[in-house]
């Protein structure tokens, strides 16, 4: 049944790929995997897989690889994506000596690939159980490590329907999962090859704030005032905190760095902010980056005077956190959030929507005190009146926001050190 139903995704991919450019993208990069692997590799090097679906798959791995990378050269790595907004990003990371596409899980292209690259040990982050790739890699006995995963009550494998599915799980030769019911789960249901070890974003956002960088466009725009950074905002955030931000332009300086930047949801923004000045980031660095000091110092007055800037780039939102006061996480009133952590790392609260359910960081959060759920306009407003108005409400979510994230790393220790012990 699982291959029929590979093969029919794949008739599917094959069919939208001439009308969606995305999609086309994927078709084409997974087509060419082995070919990109065969042009690329070194036949005398030992090789150790990555594979993330995603983006957000690959930042959770990404301590572990370069970890891996510093205390074992003598290893080389292939990193492979599912989705092209993950490999279109990196494909030209340089923690990896390959990085191509995965090709999708049918039993001809799980033989290929595996023939081709003959990894000598394996690691899938978080959601990522392809059967025929693991039933493969099980019957040539390489080790293969599910990294930072996440089990829930609902999944298939928990299923009376989804037993037979769920041996799948008995490829792998070790789980380092997230929390304490991941391995409840799993034992369930006979697997005991489990270690607590806490997710590895935690590790990831420490080292990329010690990494961040200074702002000068943003500093000269605060000039020390209050900032409320809104990070990877839609439109339905937008249409909640920018109203309130308007009528007290006065207490907050606000900056957004919205998920989609393209030209027509810039001025859906620009409109909502209902004429207060506004400037583009990429105008602002373009202006200063051609300009001497006598012209720096027009452009650093201008930008003090603005209310609000809109990060039309991408890249920056991770260092841009470091200026706020207050952050909103936005996708909760769609999709889901993006990632919280980014932002508590620099100990301040984190507001986002009422999809986070899924995503157990924002839940502890809450828990812990540093992160807030709001469901409307009205819930915001009441929000912000109080972390407006009362320091001391302030002090202790940003205190506790900035101490859960440093209680929650270690995980790339406990995988690393692991993991060396098998070698």
């Amino acid at each position: 049944m699982y291959n029929i139903i590979m093969f029919a995704y794949l008739l599917g991919v094959a069919v939208t790929s001439l009308f969606n450019r995305k999609v086309k993208k994927m078709w084409d990069g997974e087509r060419n995997a082995i070919r990109t692997i065969r042009d690329r590799m070194d036949a005398n090097a030992r090789y150790v897989w990555f594979h993330a679906a995603s983006l957000g798959e690959f930042e959770q791995g990404r301590p572990i690889m370069e970890r891996f990378r510093k205390e074992h050269p003598e290893y080389k790595i292939l990193l492979t994506f599912f989705s092209p907004s993950g490999y279109e990003v990196r494909k030209n990371y340089e923690g990896a000596d390959i990085i191509c596409y995965l090709p999708l899980d049918t039993p001809r292209n799980a033989r290929r690939f595996l023939r081709t690259i003959r990894p000598e040990m394996a690691f899938f982050i978080k959601y990522e159980f392809w059967y025929n790739y693991l039933h493969i890699l099980r019957h040539r006995n390489v080790p293969v490590y599910s990294v930072s995963s996440i089990f829930r009550p609902e999944q298939i494998f928990f299923r009376w329907y989804g037993r037979q599915y769920g041996k799948v799980l008995k490829c792998f030769t070790h789980f380092f999962v997230q929390n304490e019911k991941s391995r409840e789960l799993l034992a369930s249901i006979g697997i005991h090859n489990v270690t607590v070890s806490g997710d590895t974003r935690f590790d990831r956002v420490l080292a990329i704030k010690e990494q961040s960088k200074r702002l000068p466009i943003v500093e000269a725009f605060l000039n020390d005032k209050n900032a409320f950074v809104a990070g990877s905002s839609w439109l339905p955030d937008e249409e909640i905190f920018i109203p309130f931000l308007n009528q007290h332009n006065h207490d907050w300086k606000l900056i957004i760095a919205p998920h989609v930047i393209d030209e027509e949801h810039l001025m859906q923004i620009e409109n909502l902010l209902e004429g207060r000045k506004v400037i583009r980031y990429s105008v602002a660095n373009a202006a200063w980056e051609n300009s001497d000091d006598a012209h720096k110092a027009d452009i650093r007055q201008k930008l003090s005077e603005a209310d609000a800037i809109i990060i039309n780039c991408f890249g920056l939102l991770s260092s841009i956190y470091r200026y706020g006061k207050v952050a909103y996480v936005g996708g909760g009133f769609g999709v889901g959030i993006h990632n919280v952590l980014e932002a508590a790392v620099w100990g301040m609260p984190v507001i986002f929507g009422p999809n986070h359910e899924r995503f157990q960081e924002a839940v502890s959060l809450i828990a812990h005190g540093g992160g807030f759920c709001i469901g409307n306009t009205d819930d915001f407003s009441t929000l912000m009146r109080k972390l407006s108005t009362d320091d001391a409400f302030l002090a202790d979510a940003s205190a506790k926001a900035g101490e859960y994230v440093k209680s929650q790393s270690g995980a790339t220790d406990v995988i690393i050190d692991c993991i060396t012990d098998k070698l």
